[in-house]
């Protein structure tokens, strides 16, 4: 998509892009669902440009009511920037370089950031693989050694990545049996062939799946033919490369929300056929149904 593009500067080709996108057919009443009894309101009357009225149930609304822009004081135009450039930078782009870029505070660029992110998380997603795919599972930590020297110190993520399609990322409080397990039997289809390492962690669940083949890591073995982790350990390192490099520090309560921003542009990359213009449309349909306000950001 061209920065030039006027979605990215123009209040008005921003409002109606976006309405186009959420209301292919024609506005849609958030409150009611209905759309039969809504009406345009004058672009020149005293509320301005964008606002319907239903009158199933006689409220007035902006394509941003009932989406993550709800209440927002940020134009439209700043909103499609920000996303487009989250999404099409595959290590991530920093609050202070957002900061910069959109004109606007620090605290106001992050406060996007989060809710883009949210927007980028899907709502109910389906079972991962199937008969004849194949699911890779692994786990990493995340800490400076010198800060966090033992394991059970630093952040525990588990990863699920299905070759050739999405990947789910979790952060856990503990790396066990029951963790890894919950997150395996959530997201994956248990007709899938799982690959691990040797980690006695999936010992017991590989048994629940159609097949369960290990590398040895700790004998210097990464892959024995079709069998191996390459693919969730290439994850692994885009996600530590644009934490370390890009964002630098996030707080416990936030990490989930970055490892569901790198999901999202992994699990609708390129090689999937999805261009940064399609991903960033894929993210700003998924600000429908959403709220997030300052408190619950602070309180994740």
């Amino acid at each position: 998509m061209d920065l030039k593009n006027p979605i990215f500067n123009d209040e008005t080709k921003a409002r109606q892009y976006l309405e186009a996108t959420r209301w292919p057919d024609g506005a849609v009443c958030p409150c009611c669902g209905l759309s039969d009894n809504v009406s345009a309101l004058p672009q020149n009357g005293s509320m301005g440009a964008g606002w319907y009225h239903c009158k199933q149930c006689r409220e007035k609304f902006t394509v941003r009511v009932g989406t993550l822009y709800e209440r927002s004081h940020v134009p439209l135009h700043k909103w499609l920037l920000a996303t487009h450039l989250l999404c099409s930078s595959k290590k991530g782009m920093s609050a202070h370089q957002l900061h910069r870029m959109l004109g606007v505070t620090y605290k106001t660029a992050w406060f996007m950031a989060h809710r883009i992110r949210e927007g980028m998380t899907p709502a109910n997603p389906g079972p991962m693989g199937g008969e004849g795919k194949i699911i890779e599972a692994d786990e990493t930590y995340m800490g400076h050694a010198s800060d966090t020297p033992h394991l059970n110190s630093k952040r525990k993520i588990v990863a699920l990545v299905e070759r050739g399609g999405a990947v789910r990322s979790v952060s856990v409080k503990r790396v066990n049996g029951h963790t890894v397990g919950k997150h395996l039997f959530m997201n994956a289809d248990r007709k899938s062939k799982l690959m691990t390492d040797e980690s006695s962690v999936y010992s017991g669940i590989g048994q629940h799946f159609a097949d369960h083949e290990t590398v040895n890591h700790s004998e210097r073995e990464y892959a024995r033919e079709h069998v191996s982790t390459n693919t969730v350990e290439g994850v692994f390192s885009i996600f530590k490369r644009g934490m370390i490099g890009t964002y630098q520090h996030c707080g416990e309560q936030h990490l989930q929300r970055y490892l569901n921003e790198f999901d999202f542009r992994y699990s609708n990359r390129c090689k999937l056929g999805i261009n940064d213009t399609m991903r960033a449309e894929i993210a700003i349909k998924g600000i429908e149904g959403k709220r997030l306000t300052y408190r619950r950001i602070g309180q994740a």
